[in-house]
């Protein structure tokens, strides 16, 4: 081959690399732009503020950029969306859950009109188990009302409702922060009790109460968990994830297990571990109603007649369940709603009753000793025990009640909570559902000279 034909091949040769390098990058280009933050609102989902500073601009589509890569591999896990507050978990979201797959979508500065538009490709494009929404506090920061906020999650969960009608949806309330950060506590509170009336009576969206989680006497945040008043430190982010742990487990991702136990000598189970053998609901008397009912009255449930649930893992209406040896009372759709399973087995004489709880924040139930009730709750948070020393806030509690001679003495984790409880002569063991989700174990009961 002649010197000039070699560079002409040379030439051609080089003309192709540079072209296919050419192709290369601007097919990269378009790809990453697929992913940038649209220049102008115009056609756009929902309402309210869209942030396009250069920064938040940059860091949004090299998030979403990486997250295009990692569709496959983050299929069906429990997807986290939200901000800074979110994002600054981490991908493993501290390695807080166990085994369980989980999936972090937070963007730090993102609004509930940004992740609303991301919603389809860095969510929905995971086919999640399970997703957990916490949005909102930069909306404030830009100036936008609760009511658009509340309106864009609405928006969210509509399509991840449309998406997956079966898929559990956890909703998760705004923290506290500070009127300095520009996200005040009453404008925060607004935007709670918006999304909670936005989601009322969905049996698919559990409401967790993070705000009364975190929240000081004036409703802001604390310094020991919140050092900017606004992004958690590690004790924030810990006792965010023990309020999900218990939420996680009764939609079946965690403590898929029952915990291994021992039934102590002369006492009897009250729970078997695997359904509601021994336990139903009992006739209440007729409430009188009201002439004007209130929109946010207490619901009280009327039974009409005795229903035994033996055999089945949960009652007629699905509130109460049994779950991997855990009797669970679920968060009622309505936001409150009270009533009461009951032992179909009477109980009469002396005898000492055991159990362990667990309850979600600020949760409210109650075990019923023959007939009196023993608040039984998120004892801190939720009161009337709010002194106490050793309760354990969203982990596992032992209630000890002592009947003897018609009293009851009761205690939690050792420490008194009443030693002068008057009870019938004889009558069933009762286990409340009001607000929150409280789980009850290792029921059992020994007679007593």
């Amino acid at each position: 081959m002649s010197t000039k034909a070699l560079s002409i091949l040379l030439l051609a040769s080089l003309i192709l690399t540079v072209s296919d390098s050419t192709l290369l990058a601007q097919s990269a280009d378009k790809e990453a732009s697929k992913f940038a933050i649209p220049t102008t609102d115009e056609g756009l989902p929902g309402a309210g503020p869209i942030r396009r500073y250069e920064w938040f601009q940059n860091l949004w589509q090299r998030k979403r950029s990486k997250w295009a890569t990692q569709v496959q591999q983050d299929q069906n896990a429990v997807v986290f969306l939200g901000d800074s507050i979110t994002q600054d978990w981490g991908d493993t979201m501290g390695n807080s859950f166990g085994d369980m797959k989980v999936a972090n979508r937070g963007i730090s500065g993102d609004t509930t009109r940004g992740m609303l538009i991301r919603l389809k490709d860095d969510v929905l494009s995971l086919n999640p188990k399970a997703v957990v929404m916490l949005m909102g506090t930069n909306d404030l920061e830009e100036k936008a009302e609760p009511e658009t906020i509340a309106a864009n999650v609405k928006l969210i969960i509509t399509a991840l409702k449309k998406h997956n009608p079966d898929m559990p949806i956890t909703l998760c309330k705004v923290f506290p922060s500070s009127a300095d950060k520009f996200r005040p506590a009453d404008k925060i509170t607004k935007i709670n009790e918006l999304c909670a009336a936005v989601v009322k009576g969905d049996p698919q969206i559990t409401v967790l109460d993070t705000w009364l989680l975190f929240a000081d006497e004036n409703g802001d945040a604390k310094l020991e968990e919140f050092p900017d008043l606004l992004h958690p430190n590690k004790l924030g982010y810990a006792k965010w994830a023990a309020a999900l742990r218990p939420i996680f487990a009764t939609q079946g991702f965690l403590d898929t297990k029952p915990e291994a136990f021992e039934l102590e000598p002369g006492f009897t189970s009250l729970f078997n571990g695997k359904d509601l053998t021994g336990w139903g609901f009992r006739k209440t008397a007729p409430r009188k109603q009201p002439k004007k009912p209130r929109p946010n009255a207490l619901l009280f449930v009327e039974i009409k007649e005795d229903i035994a649930f033996d055999g089945k893992t949960e009652s007629n209406d699905h509130r109460f369940a049994a779950i991997n040896g855990r009797l669970v009372v679920k968060t009622p759709v309505e936001g409150r709603r009270i009533q009461q399973l009951w032992t179909t087995a009477e109980f009469d004489g002396n005898f000492i009753l055991k159990l362990e709880f667990r309850a979600t924040p600020n949760a409210d139930s109650g075990v019923f000793i023959r007939k009196p009730q023993l608040q039984c709750r998120d004892f801190i948070l939720a009161g009337p025990y709010k002194d106490l020393k050793k309760y354990r806030p969203q982990d596992w509690n032992k209630l000890v009640v002592t009947v003897k001679d018609g009293i009851a003495t009761a205690t939690c984790n050792g420490e008194l909570l009443t030693d002068n409880m008057a009870v019938p002569a004889t009558g069933p063991i009762g286990l409340e559902g009001d607000r929150g989700q409280l789980e009850y174990r290792n029921i059992r009961l020994k007679k007593i000279e």
